[in-house]
């Protein structure tokens, strides 16, 4: 008998795919038990492969929220079929764009995954995290709803401070590969074009001249998930570096991270 006082006295386990995705879950459940993270940093989902453990984490939990396939296909075949998982990618509650090509064209019929880099779509996820946590946990029901509107209120104010002191007007920019679009409209950032369609391909030498023959600024600035070789930017020049891993992976809190890489990226372009 104490036993079974002891086991429904638990929360329900709520896993959660990836980092981002964490770190939203996080802002949700502050003051209550934490999500399970099945993906590591660095893994967004293209990368990375889950563990027996992970699958028996997946069978256990009450739900286990992911993004969806476009973005996890190393989750797929796991979750595709798993009665307790929610994709976000099935939700008509974001603001979607399609993915671009290397000269930032839109591909017709595509999903640009990194939805979570938009404040709107950012604040929506922490919304729907709190409806699945409460229907895991009714008891904490009250406050996943008041972190999430919390939340909300923190990441308004982080983008309002960051473009205060925005400088320039129009701020083009170059990506090493494209991933940062959902954060474009927040920041007033124009997208010139990218390096290589993936960030581990080497950009070909009809690229580079593409990109310096658009150069709007003289002195571009380059947004990658890692540092790039000094014989490639010696390419480019002249040319200033950020590095932002677009999972976020960097950051212990999510609003705290997405305004970290506003940040620099406003200080990257001026």
């Amino acid at each position: 008998m104490l036993g079974t006082l002891a086991v429904n006295a638990q929360a329900a386990t709520v896993s959660v795919s990836n980092y981002p995705l964490f770190l939203l879950s996080q802002a949700v459940t502050e003051g209550a038990p934490p999500a399970k993270q099945l993906l590591q940093a660095g893994e967004v989902g293209h990368h990375g492969s889950i563990s027996p453990g992970d699958i028996k984490a997946i069978q256990d939990s009450k739900f286990v929220v992911w993004f969806g396939e476009p973005l996890e296909k190393n989750l797929a075949a796991s979750l595709n079929t798993a009665p307790n998982a929610i994709a976000l990618f099935e939700f008509d509650a974001f603001h979607r764009h399609p993915l671009r090509d290397i000269k930032g064209k839109p591909i017709a019929d595509t999903l640009d995954p990194h939805i979570w880099l938009d404040p709107d779509n950012a604040k929506a996820m922490t919304r729907a995290l709190a409806v699945i946590h409460s229907h895991a946990n009714p008891q904490y029901k009250k406050l996943y709803h008041a972190n999430a509107q919390k939340f909300a209120q923190r990441l308004d104010k982080a983008v309002a401070a960051t473009n205060k002191n925005a400088t320039q007007k129009v701020r083009p920019y170059w990506a090493y590969h494209d991933a940062y679009q959902y954060i474009e409209s927040s920041l007033q950032l124009t997208f010139i074009g990218s390096l290589s369609t993936d960030h581990h391909l080497a950009p070909r030498a009809s690229q580079l001249r593409w990109l310096n023959e658009q150069r709007p600024d003289k002195k571009m600035c380059l947004v990658s998930p890692s540092q790039p070789a000094k014989g490639l930017l010696a390419k480019l020049q002249p040319v200033q570096t950020t590095v932002q891993a677009e999972d976020m992976s960097n950051s212990k809190d999510f609003v705290s991270g997405w305004q970290a890489m506003a940040q620099q990226i406003y200080q990257c372009i001026s």
